[in-house]
């Protein structure tokens, strides 16, 4: 796997290390060891882990340089897309919150095996108070958009962005979002559109063009019930 998954980074223009290689199985090995204990992946066949979660995750630098940001991962479950990119630029600051403690504690015990940093937060999204805050907020297979947009987008410093990572179907769910933008101070700048094998991806890249009222987010229940 380690020529293919080489092969892939190429595409991305990124040139990975032994000692990165290395990080990845680690990442691989604990991630199937726990996930006969706790539900944190369906995949688990080694190539799809490495090609539908790695790979995909890093696909997150056609949106934005990730070298030296601070991003915030909302609803991280094993740490996708914040770790993966985390090994690939050590001198990202990533913080990630879930709101599942077992999650927390995989990502505890993940981030000591790979020798990195991380910021990891047991909670909700909404209940952080950090507006205005990160260079980049992401989330990936997390809400519907119009939920994950009041979730995240207020958690983006002005002239940050929020970059969630969709599937194709992101072009009816964008329709939900035009009111909630215009509250919250995002701006959609540019679609990406990506692939590999049958799968199709979108990254809405959302600039942050004035600061969020610290009234946002509201309880997760009233977001679920009445979107913006």
């Amino acid at each position: 796997m380690n020529r293919n998954f080489t092969e892939l980074l190429q595409t991305l223009e990124i040139s990975i290390n032994r000692k990165q290689l290395q990080q990845f199985d680690i990442y691989y090995k604990l991630l199937i060891e726990w996930n006969n204990k706790i539900n944190l992946t369906a995949i688990t066949e080694k190539d799809e882990v490495y090609l539908k979660h790695f790979y995909d995750s890093l696909c997150l630098i056609k949106a934005n340089d990730m070298n030296e940001q601070t991003i915030l991962d909302v609803g991280s479950g094993a740490g996708f897309p914040s770790i993966p990119l985390k090994i690939i630029f050590p001198k990202l600051k990533i913080t990630i919150i879930d709101s599942l403690n077992k999650r927390v504690m995989f990502l505890k015990q993940l981030t000591k095996a790979l020798d990195i940093e991380a910021e990891l937060l047991h909670g909700r999204a909404e209940e952080l108070n950090r507006h205005n805050h990160y260079d980049i907020v992401t989330a990936r297979a997390v809400a519907p958009l119009n939920i994950l947009t009041e979730l995240c987008l207020p958690y983006v410093k002005e002239g940050g962005y929020f970059l969630p990572l969709k599937s194709q179907n992101f072009s009816e769910e964008v329709k939900t979002i035009a009111k909630s933008l215009t509250i919250l101070g995002g701006k959609i700048i540019e679609v990406i559109d990506y692939s590999y094998e049958s799968n199709t991806r979108v990254i809405p890249k959302i600039l942050k063009i004035h600061k969020t009222s610290l009234k946002y987010p509201r309880s997760f229940a009233k977001i679920k019930k009445s979107p913006l």
